[in-house]
Parts: structure tokens; sequence; C-alpha cells
């Protein structure tokens, strides 16, 4: 038997106005599947995810999350944005930051006891349990990131979206962060935008190529080259025929697919 689809898009397009953003887009991303989102800047890729979370609708076509509008499956999402805009004066400790994601539960009244225990479990989920108490703004760029991904995890979601989850991280903590998703995949859907190739290589199954259109494709078919730096970093080149045509922007050697090489070929 046919499982449901954790996400489809048939035959999508959305424009801002009167400039269309994505074409006639169509795919579809199993249970337990774990996809990457890579393209260049302007593609597509955040507004994809916004479609997906029902915060933009289509111009045309039709998306389904779990074979329900994006509307009535939010409550299935998680979502982790690239920042968190707040005041580093308010003070919030961790522990409140997590229980923000189970808001959309008691719109109407305080949080309650399974509120807590849940927003508990996500931060043990991190391994940032021992941190509940310390204040969001005193924490490192890799303690906030693991703390939104614990917000996204308090809702029990079904779907885990995030958008560049190591872009203001070192390389370390970037390692970490991804071994994370990977047990978190274990039991839920992931979708990641991220322009770190190495993920590609890595992590995830499945690649989405977003240039205005998308494709999806086993990461195994669309790895071109992976290279090994002197210092022992890792660098991927991924290409995906014209419309996609992706490079590690990290690498900067020189190599028969080097950064230079790439943008000669009209790399972003």
């Amino acid at each position: 038997m046919q499982q449901t689809p954790v996400v489809e898009f048939e035959n999508v397009c959305f424009a801002y106005e009167t400039e269309e953003v994505l074409h006639n887009v169509s795919f579809r991303i199993e249970p337990l599947d774990m996809v990457v989102a890579v393209g260049p800047n302007g593609g597509g890729k955040t507004t994809l995810l916004q479609l997906i979370l029902g915060l933009q609708k289509p111009t045309r076509g039709r998306v389904r999350i779990f074979g329900s509008s994006p509307d009535r499956a939010r409550g299935r999402v998680g979502y982790v944005p690239q920042h968190m805009l707040f005041d580093p004066q308010f003070p919030v400790n961790v522990l409140d930051v997590v229980k923000m994601g189970r808001v959309e539960r008691h719109l109407a009244g305080p949080y309650r006891r399974c509120d807590r225990d849940a927003a508990l479990r996500a931060l043990d989920q991190v391994g940032l349990t021992h941190l509940r108490r310390r204040s969001f703004a005193d924490l490192s760029g890799g303690e906030r990131q693991r703390v939104l991904i614990a917000q996204a995890l308090a809702c029990d979601p079904e779907l885990l979206l995030m958008d560049e989850p190591t872009a203001n991280v070192d390389y370390v903590v970037e390692n970490r962060l991804y071994a994370l998703l990977r047990e978190l995949n274990e039991q839920l859907t992931v979708i990641v935008v991220s322009h770190n190739l190495n993920v590609v290589t890595d992590t995830v199954r499945h690649v989405l190529c977003v240039n205005r259109s998308a494709e999806l494709h086993p990461a195994s078919e669309l790895v071109a080259e992976v290279f090994q730096e002197q210092a022992g970093t890792r660098m991927a080149i991924l290409q995906h025929g014209i419309r996609c045509h992706v490079i590690d922007p990290s690498a900067v050697f020189q190599a028969p697919h080097s950064a230079e090489t790439a943008a000669d070929e009209g790399v972003p």
C-alpha cells in the first residue's frame, strides 16, 4: 500500500505581484526522507518553504502536506528559521523560548504542565536540558541554533523544515548540528535549505534543486566530485544540468573543478 507523501507539489507556480519565482514545480517527498534544497540566491528556496508552511498560496497548482492543505497540516510541521530576532535585554530563558513552540495550542490561555514537559523533552533531544534556566541572550551561536531546533520539536512535528541552520556557526558546531539532524531523521522527515554541499554527501538522501523550477534527485546522482583539502576539510561540488549548477561557496583552492572554474561556467 502506497504511503501518503509528506510533501507534494503539483504544477505549482508562484509570483510576487508580476515577478514569477517558481514555475510549474512538481515533486513528492516521502515519509522519513531527508532532503537538502540547494540553488542560487533568489531561486525560490525560501518561497518553497513558505508554501509548505501555508504562509504563501500558489498562484497556480496545488500543495499538499500529509495529503491535506498546508493550513490544516501546520500543526504537524516544525520550522527553524535562519535567524531569530530578539531583544538581548529581554529576560527570557531557554525553557521559555522552547515553550514558544507550543504557543498555537494555547492562544487563549497560559502554558500547561504538558507544555513544559514537551519543552523539556525537546531540550533533551538536542542535549541542552542543563541550560534550561540560562538566558537565551547568553548562549553561543551554536547553542541558540539548537534551542531553536528544540522549539520546533516541542510541537511534536512529523516534518521539520530548516532554513540555513548552520549559516552562523563554525565547522565543529556545524558537524554536531548535522549529526543531530541524522538522529532526528530516524523519527521524522527533514527538509534543509543549505549552501553547504558537504551535507549532500554525508547526510541527505535526496537533493531538491531549486532555481525557479525544482527537481528532486537522489543525492548520489548529483555529486560530481569530492575533494580533500590539505587541512582535512572536505569539499563537494554538485552539478545539475543548466538550471541548477551549484558549488560550495567555501571552496577556494585550485582543482579541476575549482571555484574559479565554476564561476566561469556561470555558477552564482
